[in-house]
């Protein structure tokens, strides 16, 4: 006998009941203080549903309204976004044209509620390639949230690991040759060249999409970052997944090379 599937109503109600208990099972004292994301598989959430790729990167920056605001919520501190890499530039025209102005469409709209509830905006990569809207919607974002005090909201765009490594080096080179860098290089020096100084490293990493790699993601910060991979598109990645991701990582041993 065919067993009737529960309601629009009923599947919302569930929903709601499985993340109150998996907010319930998070210690926000073992919270991590930064998480990265690389937000995958807009182009195939689009593709399985006949819809254009741009639907599914529209439907990706609602996902990224929602993951912003309940990580601000959660009291995260540091949140990183993998929007926008140095190889997707070998994407086709439109899509990187479309791809670009993705960040004037959210900053623009998200801006007042960012300030409002105290998140900075960064930017994690080489700004000299963006579009000049894209640049300027960035920029706007960095400075009328520069006050800001809560969570650290880092947008990876035309954003390389290899790249920012290859940076690094060359800048300290510089200061050697101009005598602004006198100590010795060690890893805190070192790091302090890179896009994310000040910051701490990534405690988690999540990737959507079911792909089981890192993508020239913030390779020297992850050294001892738990990675969490989820098969969830990222359209699709909700509120609950986060809690998911972080429940596995509290229930997670880290011993950073000891016993």
């Amino acid at each position: 006998m065919p067993v009737d599937r529960p309601g629009p109503a009923l599947m919302e109600l569930i929903e709601m009941t499985t993340e109150d208990k998996l907010f319930e099972a998070i210690d926000a004292e073992r919270l991590p203080a930064h998480v990265a994301i690389i937000m995958d598989g807009n182009g195939r959430w689009a593709k399985e549903r006949g819809l254009p790729r741009s639907a599914g990167h529209r439907q990706g920056v609602e996902t990224l309204r929602e993951v912003v605001r309940y990580a601000s919520s959660l009291g995260i501190g540091v949140l990183t976004m993998f929007a926008f890499s140095t190889e997707n530039w070998r994407r086709p025209p439109w899509e990187v044209k479309y791809l670009m102005g993705l960040p004037q469409e959210y900053l623009y709209s998200e801006l007042p509620e960012l300030i409002k509830n105290n998140v900075r905006v960064n930017l994690l990569g080489d700004p000299r390639r963006l579009p000049g809207p894209a640049r300027q919607a960035v920029e706007k974002g960095i400075e009328e949230t520069a006050h800001c005090s809560g969570m650290l909201l880092n947008f990876a765009l035309n954003y390389g690991s290899r790249q920012e490594i290859i940076r690094a080096v060359r800048t300290i080179g510089e200061d050697l040759a101009n005598g602004k860098l006198t100590s010795a290089i060690d890893e805190e020096v070192f790091a302090s060249y890179l896009y994310t100084a000040g910051a701490p490293d990534p405690d988690l990493l999540i990737r959507t999409g079911g792909e089981y790699r890192l993508s020239n993601f913030l390779l020297w910060q992850i050294a001892y970052s738990e990675l969490w991979f989820t098969k969830t598109y990222w359209p699709d990645f909700k509120c609950r997944h986060l809690l998911q991701a972080l429940g596995d990582y509290q229930r997670r041993e880290r011993r950073f090379g000891q016993v």
